[in-house]
């Protein structure tokens, strides 16, 4: 079988203006590090391996890596696995509307509504109040005052996720992060647009990457996951919403947060495909 990159475009309003992410499928001959030589060789925040799924329930299987790391779920790797996946499938196993990837976390439901694909929001695997100790380290990180932060919650799905309300997406777009940090840490920055606009909310996300350097992410499918659950859950989020991301970086990602009767939380975006050819001299 040939090894296949696509690179897709995730999350994104427009062309080119999302996530971008490598998706190899083809990959069952791989081993784990070549998969990790060619994620830190794409330079992306995350590279997907796709493979025949293992679970009969699932209709493919993913491994999702970073630059340092293997992941066991990822937002924007999801759909853009999924949007790969299906440009060379007849239909999913299941229906013709819901795929089933089987990650790290287990199965993830993904369903295609409206000309987009949304991936069910899985549950945390760590919430409740951080410590004062490590609020503090998020405020020193984000350089804004403790009175400054409306709410704060561990919103972890997988990727560590700590998450932190200001009173305003203004005060979002205006944090200026630390450069480096001495450990590891992931912080997620939200606060509400004025009504009006096409975006309910500013979501920034922050994360140390191999090195100990910050590094700002343009479009945040896990995160932007916790933080709806965590927005309904204290309603401050009262519908379905939509989020924008990286306006700082020039991107114009917009995020698509909805919840079904059953309460269960969606997260939706466009996907396109912008590069596609055979991954050589392997």
């Amino acid at each position: 079988m040939s090894i296949t990159v696509h690179m897709v475009d995730v999350f994104g309003a427009g062309p080119l203006s999302g996530n971008p992410l490598a998706v190899v499928t083809g990959a069952d001959a791989l081993a784990t590090h070549d998969m990790q030589q060619l994620t830190r060789w794409f330079n992306l925040s995350e590279t997907a391996f796709v493979f025949a799924p293992t679970h009969p329930e699932a209709d493919y299987r993913v491994r999702i890596f970073t630059l340092d790391r293997e992941m066991p779920f990822a937002g924007h790797p999801t759909l853009g696995s999924c949007h790969a996946w299906l440009s060379g499938q007849d239909a999913p196993r299941q229906q013709a509307t819901v795929i089933t990837q089987e990650c790290g976390a287990g199965l993830v439901q993904i369903r295609r509504d409206q000309g987009r694909l949304a991936f069910a929001a899985p549950p945390l695997i760590r919430s409740g109040a951080p410590t004062p100790a490590e609020l503090d380290d998020a405020r020193r990180l984000l350089g804004i005052e403790a009175d400054d932060i409306e709410d704060a919650a561990w919103i972890d799905n997988g990727p560590g996720w700590l998450g932190i309300r200001l009173a305003s997406a203004e005060k979002v777009l205006s944090l200026e992060p630390a450069r480096r940090w001495p450990t590891r840490i992931d912080v997620g920055v939200v606060g509400p647009h004025a009504e009006g606009g096409d975006a309910a909310f500013e979501v920034r996300a922050f994360f140390t990457d191999h090195l100990g350097a910050i590094v700002e992410d343009p479009v945040t499918g896990s995160l932007n996951a916790s933080l709806a659950q965590w927005l309904f859950a204290t309603g401050v989020a009262r519908g379905d919403y939509v989020a924008a991301q990286g306006t700082r970086l020039g991107r114009q990602g917009r995020i698509h947060l909805t919840r079904d009767d059953a309460g269960q939380v969606w997260v939706g975006g466009d996907t396109r495909t912008h590069v596609k050819g055979e991954l050589d001299g392997l």
